[in-house]
């Protein structure tokens, strides 16, 4: 298959990985009572999961510090076409986040066929565990990082005199950025296998680069949250962890190269 035929196979996994994110978006979009005010306006209330069980898990080592009675803060939306365009970008990365498994799965199928036979045999699962970090990722930012710094920024006051009204596009903007970028941060690991796949990263590069990557993480980390250090640090622990992983998996998939090599 000359390059050409490569590019022409490649452009219609793209298409069809796009219907999809597409069709789920429209999807979304006649959905927005469910998207909105059961998921994007969710953290907003005080009966969301993530409030009853710190509530409960304070209750338990014998407090309330971590129980609140309300949500001290309005949501406006100073702009008119604000709502329309917050419904649009909101469904689009509904559509994404939906259609996330359907499209790996297309980028594996124009990727597998250039696989050797043991390549593809040590690649059985690929689509599970990505699926599975990815859905892990959304979670952990919607459930953990996101009721967290709206709990967080939404009620802390420098005075009295002052109350919180929030502009609509900085509130869904933070709630939906912070869940894809989640995401795809805990792809990292899914990352490193290919690129040790195909040679360019190594255990020992890992390891050298150790302090670079937490720098880097950290950087991004500051630029996905919101601007407060619980939202920032709750970001970077599972990265680390997740690096700490990669190291390992690129250590696994070197020893089986030297095995191939050796055998």
């Amino acid at each position: 298959m000359s390059f050409l035929d490569h590019l022409g196979e490649l452009r219609w996994h793209l298409m069809r990985a796009s219907i999809a994110i597409v069709v789920f978006a429209v999807v979304a979009f006649l959905s927005k009572e469910i998207i909105f005010d059961t998921i994007i306006f969710g953290p907003k209330q005080m009966d969301f999961p993530t409030y009853t069980f710190f509530c409960w898990l304070s209750g338990f080592v014998g407090g309330d510090v971590f129980c609140f009675d309300e949500m001290p803060f309005e949501l406006l939306n100073m702009r008119m076409s604000g709502q329309f365009q917050m419904h649009l970008w909101v469904s689009l990365v509904a559509g994404i986040i939906i259609a996330f498994p359907y499209v790996f799965w297309e980028i594996w199928r124009f990727i597998q066929p250039g696989l050797h036979e043991n390549e593809r045999k040590n690649s059985r699962g690929v689509i599970l565990f990505t699926t599975l970090l990815f859905i892990l990722g959304v979670l952990f930012g919607y459930y953990i990082i996101v009721p967290l710094s709206v709990q967080f920024l939404g009620t802390y006051t420098v005075s009295s005199e002052i109350f919180n009204r929030i502009d609509l596009t900085s509130y869904i903007s933070m709630v939906s950025s912070v869940t894809l970028a989640t995401g795809i941060l805990f792809q990292l690991p899914i990352v490193v296998y290919f690129l040790s796949k195909i040679g360019v990263v190594t255990p020992e590069l890992l390891k050298t680069y150790r302090r670079h990557a937490i720098v880097g993480i950290l950087l991004l980390s500051a630029i996905i949250t919101p601007p407060d250090i619980a939202s920032q640090i709750l970001v970077t622990l599972p990265v680390l962890i997740l690096y700490q992983i990669s190291i390992m998996v690129s250590r696994r998939i070197i020893k089986n190269k030297v095995k191939v090599k050796t055998s």
